[in-house]
């Protein structure tokens, strides 16, 4: 008991070293999104593009939809193939969740102009398999008249190796929000990612992709799992 009463008072600096606000925002934050809300989503890379309609009102398997792919109509053969990838995809899009893997021990306050705060966190590994993490760190854009999440940046500040032979110079994503308006929540709008790196110091793994969401519509809660 004495010694649980020496350690109190560290552990309650910890658990505060995180301001009340952001804290308060980041219980609250989906890098998803809000839940129940269908969308257009664009992806680009690499010349290509593809167009999907997301709907969770649907059952798992049934919420994607393709409308075009590299500028056009689907062909039947696309359709096809896509229908077939759905069996293995679920969720509504990729943007990672990083709520879990925050190292509150390291925030600090990039910056503050009163309206908008951004508070840096190094990431943790999220599994045993996750030797990316440690090279990574985690900024947030606090929009304070919303309280809300805005901006979502998670970038490596160093060089790293996550697998034999391959060596990453830059891992960069960044997540925008649009802020709550009126009855609408905030929805995630665009990630944008960039990786610089070469795989066995010969080919290059240099890749930016895009991926944009539009024309969002509430369609209620999911459909169960």
């Amino acid at each position: 008991m004495l010694i649980f009463a020496l350690l109190l008072p560290l552990l309650a600096g910890a658990e505060t070293r995180v301001p009340a606000e952001l804290t308060a925002a980041l219980a609250g934050f989906r890098a998803e999104g809000t839940w129940g809300w269908g969308f257009t989503q664009t992806t680009e890379a690499e010349g290509k593009s593809l167009v999907e309609r997301y709907d969770p009102s649907q059952p798992d398997g049934a919420r994607w939809t393709l409308l075009a792919k590299d500028g056009a109509p689907p062909s039947v053969r696309d359709l096809t193939e896509y229908r077939e990838k759905q069996s293995r995809r679920t969720g509504g899009h990729s943007a990672p969740n990083v709520k879990d893997q925050l190292d509150h021990e390291s925030v600090e306050l990039i910056d503050d102009d009163g309206e908008r705060a951004r508070w840096r966190f190094r990431l943790v590994p999220g599994g045993p398999d996750d030797s990316s993490a440690r090279h990574m760190a985690a900024t947030f854009t606090l929009h304070r008249p919303t309280a809300t999440i805005e901006r979502v940046e998670l970038a490596s500040f160093e060089s790293f190796s996550p697998v034999f032979g391959v060596r990453i110079s830059e891992a960069r994503t960044i997540m925008t929000y649009a802020l709550p308006t009126g009855d609408r929540p905030t929805l995630l709008q665009q990630v944008n990612m960039r990786v610089r790196g070469r795989a066995m110091w010969i080919k290059s793994l240099d890749s930016d992709l895009t991926v944009r969401f539009e024309d969002h519509v509430f369609a209620g809660r999911p459909a169960a799992e």
